[in-house]
């Protein structure tokens, strides 16, 4: 399926809509298929193929698709704030009974308390924390400490630039918006377009408007390097951290209990 700017949504197709969503994040990101990919091989070695997992802001539930069609004997507690998109994930998992979502704000220092099980095999995120900054992302970590099993990993893939290679960066960052611009005159969906649809969907409009009372427009936090993320791990209570995997500009750390 291919979406342009002339789409008029998918009604309540959800799994059209998670799709939709996945193709969006791809404009952005053409490396998310290898970073979901790595998460997963590191899931399989460290905790076994049969993980109960929380997918930590998870969104439309990508990440909870991939785990359940690699492994079809784990269970998935979704978490996020955002109503639009646990909307798309609740359609899209309907009658699974592997699969629970909970609506909560990670800044909430009770978030956790909501959630069905007190431990996890496995924290798993993706493009999602760097709507934090790093005083909050720091007790978000603390707080992950404490809920992943002894054995257990944390893995998060975000946007963790180097700052010490400025030139490195400014050459990937031109390449990348090259390659978007030409995508987006192809007709693909970027972030904006594809809100549109959403605000412009019969079923999704409501809950849409009310995703952007609670966020407003863009991310306001922070981006530290890969360097941060595994010194702040360390710091709250996992005995290994390191990169796993890592492009020119995002990184997949690793936090293991």
């Amino acid at each position: 399926m291919t979406e342009t700017t002339s789409g008029t949504g998918f009604g309540t197709d959800w799994r059209a809509w998670q799709k939709s969503w996945d193709r969006q994040q791809e404009w952005y990101m053409p490396d998310r298929e290898e970073r979901f990919r790595v998460m997963l091989d590191m899931v399989e070695a460290l905790v076994g193929p049969e993980p109960r997992v929380l997918d930590l802001a998870c969104g439309t539930g990508s990440i909870t698709d991939r785990l359940l069609k690699r492994f079809p004997k784990a269970v998935s507690t979704g978490v996020d704030l955002d109503p639009a998109l646990l909307a798309i994930a609740e359609g899209t998992f309907a009658g699974d009974d592997r699969v629970t979502f909970v609506t909560a704000d990670l800044k909430d220092p009770g978030w956790t308390s909501q959630l069905p099980h007190d431990s996890y095999d496995a924290v798993l995120t993706a493009t999602a924390l760097h709507w934090l900054f790093s005083e909050p992302l720091a007790a978000l970590y603390e707080q992950l400490g404490k809920i992943v099993a002894d054995g257990g990993v944390f893995m998060n893939a975000d946007h963790m630039p180097d700052p010490t290679t400025p030139r490195i960066n400014a050459a990937d960052r031109e390449q990348r918006h090259a390659r978007q611009s030409a995508a987006k005159a192809a007709g693909v969906l970027d972030w904006a377009d594809w809100w549109g649809l959403a605000a412009n969907d019969p079923v999704l409009a409501e809950p849409t408007a009310k995703r952007f009372e609670i966020y407003g427009e863009h991310a306001d936090g922070d981006t530290p390097p890969a360097e941060w993320h595994i010194r702040t791990l360390r710091e709250a209570g996992f005995a290994e951290a390191r990169t796993v995997w890592s492009s020119p500009s995002d990184a997949l750390v690793l936090g293991l209990k």
